[in-house]
């Protein structure tokens, strides 16, 4: 998909004066986070070849939790990866519709690297807030994989080892995401008025069927995020305060 028109930035002021803050990543946090396991992969992990991944998820705090996310190459040809989720830990986050996330990434350098910020639970309910393979060097992947929308957002200033500034909107009725300040795409499809999900970050390394493998002589790769935040309009915030039940799964199309 081509870009579309960018119909307007958020101000600095704008941001630092919107909605409030509801969670802040602490990568070192084992009430915040759970490392090395997810239930996006089969029987939740280590390994997901079906997805052309040749991750073998770890625990190890070396990988994940420094916000560093790393990758080393396996004897047996797989990699010990990082990944860290919300799901199952003991604060049990969930992003929900209305939510602003906010992120700054360093892209990885070497090809195969697969890093990404998203969003899954129950089989599904996945937003990419963005995806990246560096033998695309200028392109970033931006998909709602709830209700189908999808951006392959190209720009300069996307490149390896560059610094990304990230923000989505999860609404109702479309996600929106903005690239280094600039509004970048808005779906028209939204998550709906009810859907939640957990957050994972992680980086996977490229099995070779869409991507190309890491070439032999790699043996390490990363990708770091430096900030990352969850704002919730007021209204939300003082909607889930008086209705702390739990939320049922995301609407249909509207």
């Amino acid at each position: 998909m081509d870009n579309p028109a960018c119909d307007g930035t958020p101000s600095a002021e704008g941001i630092r004066s919107g909605p409030e803050i509801v969670f802040t990543a602490d990568f070192t946090s084992t009430s915040q986070w759970v490392a090395g396991r997810s239930w996006a992969y089969p029987n939740g992990g280590p390994v997901n070849p079906g997805d052309n991944k040749l991750d073998h998820l770890t625990a190890d705090p070396s990988y994940s939790r420094s916000g560093t996310f790393r990758a080393t190459r396996r004897a047996d040809g797989f990699w010990k990866t990082g990944l860290l989720t919300t799901e199952g830990s003991e604060e049990d986050f969930t992003v929900r519709t209305g939510d602003v996330l906010e992120a700054r990434v360093r892209l990885p350098r070497e090809v195969g690297a697969w890093p990404a910020i998203w969003t899954w639970r129950d089989g599904g309910q996945e937003i990419d807030v963005f995806e990246y393979h560096p033998d695309n060097p200028d392109l970033l992947e931006l998909t709602n994989h709830v209700r189908g929308g999808n951006l392959y957002y190209r720009d300069a200033a996307v490149r390896p080892g560059a610094w990304i500034d990230l923000r989505v909107e999860f609404g109702s009725r479309s996600v929106v995401w903005w690239v280094n300040g600039s509004k970048v795409f808005a779906d028209r499809r939204g998550v709906g008025r009810t859907w939640h999900a957990y957050l994972i970050v992680n980086l996977s390394v490229c099995a070779g069927r869409y991507h190309p493998a890491p070439a032999a002589q790699v043996k390490e790769m990363t990708y770091e995020v430096q900030d990352l935040v969850v704002r919730r309009p007021a209204r939300l915030v003082e909607e889930e305060s008086d209705e702390p039940e739990a939320l049922a799964g995301g609407d249909g199309p509207q």
